[in-house]
């Protein structure tokens, strides 16, 4: 084979074969292919896209470019969910202890934030002592013995996309759906998960920014699931606005830790029972949609959610204390409210903007070897829909010192755009796809 003649074909708007696929990825892989010719290919892809069989074949040819865990010697079945990314996107550390608590085994791969958008791993972290870079066996052991284990991804998985997506990175083929498909389902098929829900958010706090090209990346990801044998689902969810109150890492902590004691926001539940409801079916532990809502409200009002998430924190080295004291965990010096100037109606939020000024405080990277603050972000109190006054609370501002959150405000009250006509909120979930 010729690397120039897969690049003619696909150019063309010819699809290659298995084959031609895994050839190219494991040339890419060891470096016979060089960065000039697999730069083309990405550009032909993405003027010319792939069809569902190509884009499965990619898929596993990079799953297969390095280690492909194998859980069943710990448990029959195992669950995982995936999301796009979104501002306040803290569902992981609800939702994996809610399902564990039912004696589905999580075992989750998870990674830190970059650009706009908070990683778990970084949340987790702004628990005192937590470890999330474990060694393979250390992480099995946990699977097996909490049933609930969230450590930072590792880099022998999948590393042919994680060279590749460097690649598209520099040479604007990142906006690639068959791409971006392929990237995130060759880490979820490597970490060995036998269900997958793909949470695939959509709006203006959210990559994907309108619902048209998250419904056409969820399909694309569910079918590569299921040709690669594995139960897949898909939720639609709307990034139209912050999910639930917190953005920043203590912060959505703490708000994950009172969903889990039973309370929180009303959002942040109903997002994690939905996403819970599809793991609940694709694992079969009941075919009826209500009993499956059912038995994850129960774990969220009997403790067991909760319970599980202790456990999972103390194994992994956390200070456990900050889980029964949730007051403990990092807590800014300056707490500032931001002001409307007007009244009005909320009509919109631009997520964005919100998760850019929480990196502005600290609270992300932009680079990856930059540091976090823990403690910085923003708490949300008026939403779409809402009345607000003139002189009424939209937000606070969690700083380090009053500087920094006077360099946010004005972008932070940029971000809000206000109707004098009542606006309805947007809709959590748009659909669900199988």
């Amino acid at each position: 084979m010729r690397m120039v003649d897969l690049i003619a074909r696909k150019r063309d708007g010819l699809a290659l074969t298995r084959e031609e696929i895994d050839w190219l990825i494991a040339g890419y892989s060891d470096g016979t292919i060089p960065d000039y010719q697999m730069s083309a290919w990405a550009m032909a892809v993405l003027l010319r896209g792939m069809d569902d069989r190509e884009t499965a074949d990619l898929t596993l040819a990079m799953a297969q470019s390095g280690d492909m865990l194998d859980l069943h010697d710990l448990a029959p079945i195992t669950v995982d969910k995936h999301s796009t990314g979104g501002i306040g996107d803290k569902t992981t550390l609800v939702l994996g202890p809610m399902v564990a608590a039912l004696g589905l085994p999580v075992a989750k791969m998870s990674g830190r934030g970059l650009g706009f958008s908070g990683g778990t791993i970084d949340k987790l972290e702004s628990i005192p002592g937590f470890q999330a870079t474990l060694d393979g066996a250390t992480f099995r052991r946990l699977v097996r013995e909490v049933g609930l284990a969230v450590v930072a991804q590792s880099g022998d998985l999948a590393p042919a996309d994680k060279r590749l997506y460097a690649l598209r990175d520099v040479t604007a083929t990142v906006e690639s759906m068959p791409l971006i498909a392929a990237s995130v389902m060759s880490k979820k098929l490597a970490a060995g998960a036998d269900c997958i829900v793909l949470d695939v958010k959509y709006g203006s706090g959210a990559f994907m920014r309108t619902l048209g090209e998250a419904r056409h990346l969820a399909q694309i990801m569910v079918k590569i699931g299921q040709l690669a044998g594995r139960r897949v689902a898909a939720v639609l969810s709307s990034m139209q606005q912050p999910l639930g109150q917190a953005v920043g890492n203590a912060l959505e902590v703490r708000e994950a830790l009172a969903v889990l004691r039973g309370g929180g926001p009303s959002d942040l539940v109903e997002l994690c029972l939905v996403l819970g409801n599809e793991l609940v079916l694709l694992a079969g532990l009941t075919h009826e949609p209500d009993e499956a809502r059912a038995m994850l409200q129960a774990t969220l009002t009997n403790g067991s959610a909760w319970a599980k998430f202790h456990a999972m924190v103390s194994h992994q080295g956390g200070d456990v204390r900050v889980i029964e004291q949730p007051d403990l965990l990092p807590v800014a010096p300056v707490q500032q409210p931001l002001v409307a100037s007007g009244t009005g109606y909320i009509a919109a939020i631009d997520g964005m903007a919100l998760g850019l000024a929480v990196n502005a405080l600290g609270g992300g990277r932009a680079r990856k070897e930059d540091l976090i603050d823990p403690a910085v972000g923003l708490m949300i109190q008026a939403r779409v829909g809402d009345l607000v006054e003139a002189g009424g609370s939209l937000l606070t501002i969690h700083a380090a010192d009053e500087s920094a959150a006077a360099r946010v405000a004005p972008a932070l009250l940029a971000a809000y755009r206000f109707s004098d006509q009542p606006v309805a909120p947007p809709a959590l979930v748009e659909a669900i796809l199988r």
